[in-house]
């Protein structure tokens, strides 16, 4: 099992193809596990003609998971506060993450590919580390600016929720959370209830999902360090995304400099096979367009 070490931490990672630099990194939402990047996707931009790196981010799947709880609803009333909060870690941390990952595989730069808190976390590190990145796909996610990208209040839902323990509860929680974040027309019980069984199997860790949601809560606003970027960046957004309001992709769009926007009709909070073609066509379209 390949493991990138980063400090104390090691961060599970898969590759696909063999292309040489720079190799595409996919960085995974909130609580989400390389498993749940479609195969279709990652395929697909593989014979294109690129290695495709996947991991599973820290507190999640087969990476190293902390030990911290936090406390998320007096956390959330610190931030509205203007208060720097106290948490285990950052977005900074996260996106150090992914250059330890790239550091293991020898990649000196790569095209970032992150979608919803993975966009955020990609968006980290082409601002901190402009020099290790070739382009910024941001996908799903905002800028951290308050006031756009809000959940709406069954988005909210599902970020604060906190599933059951045992197998069967935080398999229907995962069901009803794909059931509320599925866009129109695209909801396949048995399919959500088949990935939700496996990604308990694989790895069940709600407090790490919290610890994820801390570092993005705590995050400042990157708009500063998005319209300082000069690298090729592509935003991709639903307008019916229930998690991220399509105001975050439109303000991540507006902040980027030479930015292209894709705005899917119909798009919520998920890669489904609806609407899969068009993402990953674009994808595609920007990668070879460079």
């Amino acid at each position: 099992m390949p493991i990138a070490p980063h400090g104390d931490l090691g961060i599970h990672y898969e590759t696909w193809g063999d292309s040489p630099d720079p190799c595409v990194v996919l960085i995974m939402g909130l609580g989400g596990q390389l498993i749940d990047w479609p195969p279709l996707f990652v395929h697909t931009i593989a014979i294109a003609g690129h290695q495709v790196i996947t991991f599973d981010n820290r507190d999640a799947g087969l990476s190293t998971h902390l030990a911290n709880k936090v406390n998320l609803s007096e956390l959330k009333a610190a931030v509205a506060r203007g208060e720097e909060p106290a948490v285990p870690y950052r977005l900074n941390d996260m996106a150090a993450d992914v250059v330890a990952v790239m550091d293991a595989v020898g990649a000196d730069n790569a095209h970032l590919i992150g979608m919803s808190m993975g966009g955020a976390v990609a968006q980290v590190v082409a601002i901190e580390r402009p020099d290790r990145v070739a382009s910024l796909v941001s996908i799903m996610a905002s800028t951290g600016t308050a006031g756009v990208g809000k959940p709406s209040a069954a988005g909210e839902r599902v970020l604060v929720r906190a599933p059951p323990d045992d197998r069967a509860g935080a398999i229907e929680a995962g069901v009803e959370a794909a059931r509320l974040l599925a866009s129109p027309g695209t909801f396949d019980e048995g399919r959500a209830r088949w990935q939700a069984a496996w990604r308990f199997e694989r790895a069940f860790d709600p407090s790490g999902t919290g610890r994820q949601l801390a570092a993005l809560w705590a995050a400042p606003d990157r708009t500063a360090g998005l319209r300082r970027l000069r690298i090729p960046a592509l935003v991709i957004h639903g307008d019916a995304d229930q998690l991220v309001d399509v105001s975050g992709g439109r303000a991540t769009h507006a902040a980027i400099p030479g930015s292209r926007y894709v705005e899917i009709t119909g798009l919520n909070h998920e890669l489904p096979d609806r609407h899969l073609p068009a993402i990953t066509r674009a994808v595609v379209r920007h990668l070879k367009g460079l």
